[in-house]
């Protein structure tokens, strides 16, 4: 029999108390309630993966109460090169970026400059025609626009005219998705949408009047201190970092898994993007999610409203509407499950969750996309390691 989930989610989604704006330290299982057999437990999970070859590599990290109490690096980022997996590695983080451009809509939301019940034609006039009307921003948000374009893009790019020489431009391409428009009533179905963060990522240019990268820097990752996040796979554009990512592993040949990217190929999309194509760490997307526990603050910054992150980590549309298994919700950048947890990945390999009610954060992230992850397993152990503690 199916459950009615929304009615437990009324008591799952009523505010919860501030973790006593915590900034991330190194601690002990012990120090937050945590057992330290059942962590390693789960490390030698990923320990078992990389000496079967079913990844290449990983990077763990565990945080509770603000004390990061598991940070693993396991494997390699380049196999080839003899090079150890680190916990300082750069990742591709794919989807694990629309958390962080939603991140950003909030911010211009706060400022009066969008609303998320706003049509998106009035700030993108290609969308101001009957395809297109009707979708706002909340709709792109939370992947319930309508849209079916499957690819990030449509294809081919644009071709540098002298009314548009810098083409291809995110704001050039996001344009072009107004008149193709919604297939299905905005706001009635979940479909998830690369084209509709693409969409949000050109509306934060337009409204911040500054590059997607810039406002994000600016906005976001300055004043949290994460030092290790940028949204271009280009040396000159990552501070010279390039060579701490790791290579992305696609495709196995004679059983050995080969390079799909390496560090110094070109980038998969000339221009940055919003859908994806955020650089960063365990140690930074780890910060932006204790920014999430907290309420929007991180070390004396605030970059939220507590309101905001309430409105964004909250249910709108649900994933799966006719399947019998427990519900998953879409909110605005985030997914969120029936017991209030938060979560994101990326399709390079990458998994962020965040539990408010447990007051923990866990990240996995691998470059082994089509590996076989045991995830499901880690976050069960995550969670038996609190054991009846909460």
């Amino acid at each position: 029999m199916r459950r009615a989930p929304w009615l437990h989610l009324l008591l799952v989604f009523l505010p919860l108390p501030l973790a006593g704006q915590a900034v991330l330290t190194a601690g002990s299982p012990a120090e937050v309630g945590m057992s330290a057999r059942v962590l390693e437990a789960g490390v030698g999970l990923y320990e078992d993966a990389v000496e079967a070859g079913d990844l290449v590599g990983a990077v763990l990290l565990v945080a509770k109460d603000g004390k990061v109490v598991l940070k693993e690096a396991l494997g390699w980022r380049d196999k080839a090169g003899d090079l150890p997996m680190e916990t300082s590695t750069m990742f591709r983080m794919a989807s694990n970026t629309k958390p962080v451009v939603a991140t950003g809509v909030g911010i211009l939301v706060e400022a009066g400059s969008i609303s998320y019940e706003a049509p998106v034609r009035r700030y993108i006039p290609s969308f101001d025609n009957h395809r297109s009307a009707f979708i706002n921003v909340g709709h792109l948000l939370s992947h319930a626009s309508g849209f079916r374009i499957p690819t990030l893009f449509l294809s081919p790019y644009m071709e540098p005219t002298s009314e548009h020489p810098d083409a291809p431009t995110l704001q050039l391409e996001a344009a072009r998705f107004g008149p193709v428009g919604a297939d299905v009533v905005p706001g009635t179905t979940y479909s998830y949408s690369n084209p509709g963060y693409n969409t949000l990522g050109a509306l934060i240019e337009m409204a911040s009047e500054r590059p997607l990268e810039a406002f994000l820097d600016e906005q976001i990752y300055t004043p949290l201190g994460m030092e290790d996040s940028y949204h271009h796979e280009v040396d000159e554009k990552m501070d010279g970092k390039l060579s701490r990512m790791s290579v992305v592993y696609y495709e196995r040949e004679g059983g050995d898994w080969i390079p799909g990217w390496s560090p110094g190929d070109r980038p998969q999309v000339p221009f940055v993007r919003a859908s994806g194509g955020m650089i960063s760490t365990v140690d930074d997307y780890a910060i932006f999610c204790q920014m999430f526990l907290n309420g929007g603050e991180y070390g004396g910054r605030r970059i939220l409203s507590p309101e905001t992150v309430e409105v964004m980590t909250s249910p709108k549309i649900r994933q799966n509407p006719d399947s019998d298994a427990p519900a998953v919700y879409y909110g605005y950048g985030w997914a969120v499950d029936e017991e209030g947890v938060y979560s994101h990945s990326g399709s390079d390999g990458t998994l962020a969750w965040v539990d408010p009610h447990r007051n923990v954060i866990g990240l996995v992230f691998t470059q082994t996309p089509r590996g076989r992850n045991p995830v499901a397993r880690f976050r069960a152990l995550v969670n038996l390691s609190i054991g009846d503690q909460q």
